[in-house]
């Protein structure tokens, strides 16, 4: 319904997923099969997330969501899966200050709930419990990304 309008004429704000799909998928279980085998301890489990957009045209944007995590039983490893998970998103009627908002907050939490069971599914397909990571605040993963930038950028700006 990207053409409704408001009651003063302009477009009403609409954000539509048009496509998601894996980009990459890996899992890797170097030891298997003794990385299988009953242990005492919980392993040690690494989990990272990343988030990056690009523009595909003036409305249409590509999300990407990497996550990967890596579970260790004291230094040896028992697992490592990594999942880049995209989606093609139109956003149209939104003020410009909203956009990067959208764009890394909004949108990875709509494709979140895919990605993490698609790792839930490879880890046990892979022969381990299945790996359910909990939910993620692309709120204040956005906050401080903007934050990093912002603190890159007073540095970049010092004279030497």
């Amino acid at each position: 319904m990207a053409n409704e309008t408001n009651g003063n004429g302009a477009a009403s704000p609409s954000l539509s997923i048009l496509a998601q799909y894996t980009k990459d998928l890996s899992f890797e279980n170097p030891g298997a099969p003794r990385s299988l085998q009953a242990r005492e301890n919980a392993p040690d489990i690494n989990i990272n997330v990343n988030v990056n957009a690009n523009p595909l045209s003036d409305s249409d944007f590509d999300v990407v969501l990497t996550l990967s995590a890596e579970a260790k039983d004291g230094e040896r490893v028992l697992f490592h899966t990594e999942l880049v998970y995209g989606g093609v998103f139109r956003v149209t009627g939104f003020p410009q200050e909203h956009m990067l908002p959208l764009l890394f907050i909004e949108c990875p939490r709509l494709l979140f709930p895919f990605a993490r069971q698609i790792i839930a599914d490879v880890t046990r397909n892979g022969g381990f419990p299945p790996l359910m990571i909990d939910p993620i605040d692309f709120a204040q993963m956005f906050t401080q990304r903007m934050a990093e930038e912002q603190a890159r950028a007073q540095v970049s700006a010092v004279p030497n």
